[in-house]
């Protein structure tokens, strides 16, 4: 698998980003892990000022950040275990990244029909009124009774179901929201490696001596850091243990980590309309039914315990019948395994708190600072548990531990700060997609409308001068084209067709077999040609 230690490939062997890599193989906070957390962190830490480096084994978002239900939400079903704090500081963020991400995260209706066995009317309607006022949400209503009868919303549903509820929250891509934070935190300095493990790592002297293995070349490489931070997610206990071969200093942390597995499915499209579903399945679990990438649905997610390889995970065929029944309970469309057109799956590296349903492990997170049987190591602080939505707060607080460590360091900074082409103005995404359509007057709305949706205003990095579709290279459908992957190489660390078709974009989704290997065989040329 062909990766980067810079945020920029080749032919490519130029940075149009203009990014600057430390040349310095010592640094202030050497990050674990390319997920959502370890970015977070890594772009918080760079934005005051610090030196920091990020290895991340595989691709950004490998695993489990880029298996989510793609929500930015407070966790309404958290209410039922009195994860208040959890619940008020997720939905405060939500208002954070609709303004700080505009182009990736929006507003989307949910619709929650209501079957009386499972939870009364008046618990629903107690919870969705704590939803309501535990922070503040001027971007978004708040939540209503419907009647599924006279609803449009309840058309897809069952007739003897006549009555729901609605409230909101946000959708988001959650890959590009790991990518993007890699690329602000590259532009504030940070030297981010893919590819790249963490073999061991010891503190002999006050500070980390890290060993590091580019998994391209088999290379080995030695980088210090005065603080190590282990975001590795489902592999925090392995990192941990990689810690403890080359220490004896007391670097290892007995933190309970429970796996918890979660599986999606997307099929063809099940109904007409924006708003999605949160399905209550006879287990007391939420099923949500969201509408994804124009013409499919996608519906999750599992909560089951999971032991193995969190890299070899997948979803069970017990798992496939689970979704399409939670599905066919409420829907008058039935969904059969053989409608599934993808499906994916990703552990959840959650904190042990010793509840015996999966569905009951708190999504909180725990940070473990540690610094040796003496007390007077070089740090180590290991993220335990999250969520996506609450990525941020993480990053800040986590940042808080390590104060005392980086005196001179700026503070807080992230809330205000918008992502990289997040910077759209005050007329919002549809401003943007106006402005561009004006712009480039001879592209076809729905590869504008593309680009904006993952790109924001660094769209016209990739539009550039040209003024027709041809202009772009070759086009493999779904409105990819050679430059935006050109541009995916250079800019955002993609290196293999999966980095570019299932998590730099979605266009896998559309492509059949033989678009998709046309892909494959283009970033094959283009690597022979860089040589």
């Amino acid at each position: 698998m062909l990766a980067n230690s810079t945020p920029c490939l080749g032919p490519w062997n130029v940075n149009a980003r203009g990014f600057k890599l430390p040349e310095t193989q010592t640094y202030d906070l050497l990050v674990v892990g390319g997920g959502i957390n370890g970015v977070g962190i890594a772009r918080d830490a760079a934005g005051r000022g610090l030196r920091v480096a990020l290895c991340e084994m595989n691709d950004l978002a490998s695993a489990t950040s880029s298996a989510s239900s793609k929500l930015i939400h407070g966790g309404l079903r958290y209410l039922e275990y009195y994860q208040f704090r959890l619940v008020r500081e997720a939905l405060a963020e939500r208002e954070v990244l609709l303004h700080n991400a505009p182009h990736l995260v929006r507003p989307l209706q949910f619709v929650l029909p209501h079957v009386n066995t499972i939870r009364p009317a008046w618990l629903v309607r107690l919870g969705l009124f704590f939803y309501d006022h535990l922070g503040p949400h001027p971007s978004l209503p708040n939540s209503k009774a419907l009647n599924l009868r006279q609803d449009a919303a309840g058309r897809p549903v069952r007739g003897d179901i006549r009555k729901g509820f609605a409230y909101y929250d946000c959708w988001v891509d959650d890959a590009r929201l790991v990518v993007l934070n890699a690329m602000s935190a590259a532009g504030l300095g940070a030297r981010i490696m893919t590819d790249t493990k963490l073999v061991s790592a010891q503190r002999p002297d006050g500070t980390w001596r890290a060993h590091l293995l580019d998994r391209r070349t088999g290379t080995e490489t030695v980088v210090r850091a005065r603080v190590l931070v282990n975001a590795a997610g489902p592999w925090v206990e392995q990192v941990l243990a990689d810690i403890d071969a080359g220490t004896d200093d007391g670097g290892r942390q007995e933190r309970r980590m429970i796996l918890v597995k979660g599986s999606h499915i997307v099929v063809p499209r099940l109904y007409e309309g924006d708003f999605a579903y949160i399905l209550q399945h006879t287990d007391r679990r939420v099923i949500f039914v969201i509408p994804f990438e124009g013409d499919h649905s996608l519906i999750g997610t599992t909560d089951v315990h999971y032991e193995g390889d969190p890299g070899m995970v997948g979803i069970s065929p017990d798992e496939t019948r689970y979704l399409c029944d939670a599905v066919g309970a409420y829907f008058t469309r039935p969904v059969t395994p053989d409608d599934v057109r993808w499906s994916f799956a990703g552990v959840r590296p959650l904190f042990g708190d010793d509840a015996d349903d999966p569905s009951a492990v708190t999504r909180d997170y725990v940070l473990d600072l540690n610094m040796g049987d003496g007390g007077d190591a070089a740090p180590l602080l290991s993220v335990f548990g999250g969520k996506i939505t609450t990525y941020r707060r993480l990053a800040e607080k986590a940042m808080a531990e390590l104060g005392r460590f980086f005196p001179g360091a700026g503070g807080d900074w992230t809330d205000a700060a918008p992502l990289p082409g997040g910077d759209v103005g005050g007329g919002g995404f549809a401003g943007l997609l106006a402005d561009l359509t004006g712009e480039y007057p001879g592209m076809p709305p729905d590869l504008l409308a593309g680009l904006a949706r993952r790109h924001g205003t660094l769209a016209r990095d990739i539009l550039g001068s040209a003024t027709t579709p041809g202009d772009l290279g070759r086009r493999f459908g779904a409105g990819l084209t050679e430059r935006e992957i050109d541009y995916l190489v250079a800019n955002e660390w993609a290196a293999t067709a999966d980095d570019i078709l299932w998590r730099r974009t979605k266009c896998g989704l559309h492509l059949d077999d033989g678009q998709r290997q046309l892909v494959l065989d283009y970033l094959a040329g283009q690597r022979s040609m860089a040589k």
